[in-house]
């Protein structure tokens, strides 16, 4: 499995921001989808996770209620939808994939795109 994701961008606070990432491969081996961002100076953490098959969502605490997971099966595409950002959402964002075989395990990951959020 391949992934791609979308080019970040410099938005200002309280915007908003959608980012995608297509997957190319052998996708039917896919479980999870998921994003993780890592800030400068800290370590990569996760964002929010999307049951590649049937769908079901996890987020972090720090983005619940402004940060929204999706997929477009028929397209292998998932994407996040960021509202309400802010100056500490700044980061490198990745998306990442688990399989089947170790579902709990993101073992593929995308090149990282750079949001930044400015006050």
């Amino acid at each position: 499995v391949q992934l791609q994701a979308s080019r970040g961008e410099l938005v200002q606070a309280r915007g908003s921001l959608r980012l995608s990432c297509a997957a190319s491969g052998r996708t039917f081996r896919v479980y999870n989808m998921g994003w993780f961002r890592q800030a400068p100076g800290k370590e990569r953490e996760f964002v929010a996770g999307i049951r590649w098959s049937s769908g079901p969502t996890t987020y972090a605490d720090s983005v619940k209620g402004r940060f929204t997971i999706s997929r477009a099966y028929a397209e292998n595409a998932v994407y996040l939808q960021m509202n309400t950002l802010k100056p500490e959402d700044t980061a490198v964002y990745y998306c990442a994939a688990s399989k089947i075989v170790s579902p709990s395990i993101y073992d593929t990951w995308g090149q990282g795109t750079q949001v930044t959020v400015s006050s």
